[in-house]
Order: structure tokens, then C-alpha cells, then sequence
């Protein structure tokens, strides 16, 4: 498949009377919006508000936030099997609205959400606080389930997106990138010098609102499969989960996958970048047994000489990264893991929670447990009422004024386990 990504950038974010791109300024009318959003009888507010790199603006509890994008040429539409038809898609050209997002937030759905800060010193953990945000403020109806409540406010946020991606349709972008991936034999033979490399990615799946969707399928039902890189920026995977904030895997993320971007970058000078393996994570034992041996035995058959592996969320899931690690490395297949650490605020306990021998070359995201200070602001989208039952607070995290102590696995994508953040650690 053969994907342009037509990248439009966008510098601000304002009010208009209709949605458009101009001098790179995103005009978004906050009425259309929310009488489209309110469409869906489960929810009962829907308030637009704008976030700004710089301003003194807390979000929460943030639930996705999402690029917009749409569709130009080739087969298929933004978001398949969830808010469009379901046809494959990657191909084509695809126009982005770079540097701007779409975040829904509000009444908690889950304990799991978390926060954003667009200035001050808690900033600069989440890539949000640089991009200009609509945020799309949603409250269901009293009494609703909570699956209700999240479905609500996941389709919500693609909605608003792919109606604001919309704007861009017709502008001309400031980068065209291109990205190619062959069917398999083809692949091989381009580069038939140069090592195999595969990308095994994690979908949160575990229920309980940890859930991931491709093409509009539960990630928890499905059995591990091979898919081009070029369909993840199409949106053919979308968040549905509340895991923790720190490596909440957004629907933004998904889009802007760093893993897929950095192999493209080197495909065809020092390796061969064969594709994309899909996996879950699991709650029983079987399941993960059966999706390791499963992602294994595609790892061989693809006859990979390399792997990164990527996960979501930490604690079980460690174990499905070291199983799929060990069993990959056991197939003779160099792998190297992607994950963040949670080895307590003193850093003294064990980072993740399982490990294998063949797990001997791991890339850290950072601690998720380290405490900083968050300021008060002058405005908050959302409600800081959770902050205390959120992942990262604690009973008196929030203060009289405003301002919060808090672990920063509170932030979204402040130690987010595939490489989208500002934090690492160095072995000695």
C-alpha cells in the first residue's frame, strides 16, 4: 500500500462562523458541533471550549484526543467500521490537520483518565500542550452505564474530528509525506540485503473499559494479525480504553505512531520494514498463551530478523510483553521492547511487573511514579472533582487553590510506552 499524508499545519485555534483552514488558523463553529454531538440521545451536554499552547489551562478528565484527518483519494473514509463504512484502507492521500486535536473530556467515564496542562511546569510531560485543542465537553444522562457512556463519548470525539478534518479537504498542504509498504514477496525482494524488520503492537484489550478497535472490531476477540503501517493512519485502530493516563494510547497516537514513523525513516537505508503484527492483551492465562504463540509463530513465517515490541497500560500487561518477547526470541529473532517503569517513588522496587531472560534490550519511557506540582490555573475545561480517584492522585493530591500533587502517570502520554514522550532512562 502507498499512502501520501498530505500535513497541514495549524499555528491557532478559533471561534468562527463556519469550520475552515485559513493562514494556517483553524475556524471551528462550536454550535454545529455541539448540536452534532448532542445527536446521540445518551448524552446531555456537549459545551466546546479552545486550549491553547502557553495558556493557563487545565483539561480533565481527558478521555481521546484525536488528529483530524480525512480521506481525499483512495478507497474507504477516516475511521472505518466505527463511524464509516468498513473498507480497508492506507492507500490513497489523506490530509492531516497537524498541530491541532480534538479532546473530549468532562464527567469521568472511568478512574483511569487524566489531565493536561497547556503551560507551566507539568507541560511539558504531554505532546497536548503544544497543539491547539478543541475540546468537546460531554455529560450523559443520569444513571448511564458506564460501556454507554464511553461508546458515547468515543464516537463522539471521531465524529467532531472527522467533521473538522473536513476543513482541510480542499487546502493545499505544506508537507506531503509518502509512505510504501509492498505486499510481502515484492518487500522482500526491494531489499533483499538488508535485515527484516517487523513491529509487534499491543492493543489494549483487557474489557472493563480497556478496549481497542480495528476497523470497529473489539481488540479482545481477536486473534493476532498482519497489517500494512499505512492503515493505522487512516484510523483503522481507535481508543476506547480508560487505562492509565501516563501511557494511554490515544486515538492521536495511533495516527502518529513514532515506532511505525521511525522504521519508515529507515526503511530501505538499514533495514527492510516488512509490516505491522497486531496483537492483544489479555486477562486469562490461555488467552495470553494463545496470543504469543500466535504472534511467534507469524513472526517466523515472515521470516523477520528483527522485532520492536510496544505495549499499553503496565502490571498484567508486562506479561504479555515478556511472553511475546520470549517466544519471538526463541524463534531465533532479535527483539527489542518498548515500555515504560513503575519501580515506586524512590525507584527501588522492580520496574515491571514480570521479566524474562530473553528480555535483555529494553528502551524505557520513563517513571510513571515521580511526584511533581501542578500550579493552579486560571481556567479548567472539565472538572477536577476525580482528581483524587484518578490513576497518579491520592486523598489530598488536590488543594484549596486550585493546585495538585500527583505522580505524573496523572498526565496523558507522560511515560506512553511506544516512544511519544520526553522521558527515558540510561542502564549503567
Amino acid at each position: 500500500m502507498k499512502l501520501e499524508l498530505g500535513k497541514i499545519m495549524i499555528n491557532d485555534v478559533q471561534f468562527g462562523s463556519e469550520t475552515k483552514v485559513e493562514n494556517g488558523t483553524l475556524y471551528v463553529n462550536k454550535e454545529e458541533i455541539s448540536a452534532m454531538v448532542l445527536e446521540d440521545k445518551r448524552l446531555i451536554k456537549a459545551e466546546v471550549e479552545l486550549a491553547r499552547p502557553g495558556e493557563s489551562v487545565r483539561i480533565a478528565p481527558v478521555k481521546d484526543v484525536i488528529e483530524p484527518r480525512v480521506k481525499v483519494e483512495g478507497k474507504g473514509q477516516i475511521f472505518p467500521g466505527i463511524i464509516n463504512k468498513v473498507k480497508t484502507v492506507g492507500e490513497g492521500r489523506t490530509h492531516a490537520l497537524v498541530g491541532s486535536n480534538v479532546i473530549t473530556c468532562g464527567k469521568i467515564v472511568g478512574f483511569q483518565e487524566g489531565l493536561i496542562d497547556m503551560s507551566g511546569p507539568t507541560a511539558k510531560y504531554t505532546p497536548f500542550s503544544k497543539t491547539n485543542n478543541v475540546c468537546v465537553v460531554i455529560e450523559g444522562y443520569e444513571g448511564i452505564e458506564t460501556h454507554d457512556y464511553e461508546e458515547a463519548g468515543r464516537l463522539a470525539g471521531l465524529k467532531v474530528a472527522a467533521y473538522i478534518g473536513e476543513a482541510g479537504r480542499n487546502v493545499e498542504p505544506d508537507e506531503i509525506v509518502t509512505y510504501e509498504t509492498k505486499p510481502l514477496l515484492e518487500q522482500v525482494q526491494q531489499y533483499p540485503d538488508l535485515p527484516k524488520v517487523g513491529y509487534v503492537h499491543m492493543l489494549q484489550s483487557q474489557g472493563l473499559l480497556h478496549d481497542t478497535y480495528y476497523y470497529g472490531v473489539d481488540a479482545k476477540v481477536m486473534v493476532p494479525t498482519f497489517m500494512y503501517p499505512t492503515e493505522m493512519m487512516d484510523g483503522a485502530i481507535v481508543s476506547g480504553n480508560c487505562v492509565a493516563p501516563c501511557d494511554k494510547v490515544t486515538t492521536f497516537h495511533h495516527f502518529n505512531n513514532p515506532v511505525i514513523e521511525d522504521l519508515y525513516e529507515r526503511h530501505g537505508k538499514d533495514i527492510n520494514f516488512i509490516g505491522v503484527i497486531l496483537t492483544n492483551e489479555n486477562v486469562w492465562l490461555m488467552d495470553k498463551e494463545r496470543s504469543s504463540d500466535m504472534t511467534a509463530k507469524l513472526c517466523r513465517h515472515l521470516c523477520l530478523d528483527g522485532v520492536i515490541i510496544t505495549e499499553e497500560g503496565y502490571g498484567n500487561p508486562d506479561t504479555d510483553i515478556m511472553m511475546n518477547t520470549q517466544k519471538v526470541s526463541q524463534e531465533g529473532i532479535d527483539v527489542v521492547m518498548i515500555t515504560d517503569e513503575f519501580p515506586g517513588r524512590d525507584g527501588k522496587s522492580q520496574s515491571v511487573a514480570d521479566t524474562v531472560p530473553e528480555a535483555d534490550a529494553l528502551v524505557s519511557c520513563g517513571n510513571g511514579n515521580v511526584i511533581e506540582y501542578f500550579p493552579p490555573m486560571d481556567k479548567v475545561i472539565g472538572t477536577l472533582d476525580y482528581v483524587e480517584t484518578m490513576i497518579g492522585g491520592y486523598e489530598g493530591s488536590l488543594k484549596e487553590d486550585g493546585s495538585i500533587e500527583a505522580e505524573i502517570q496523572i498526565i496523558i502520554a507522560s511515560t506512553i510506552a511506544n516512544g511519544y514522550n520526553t522521558l527515558a532512562a540510561r542502564g549503567y
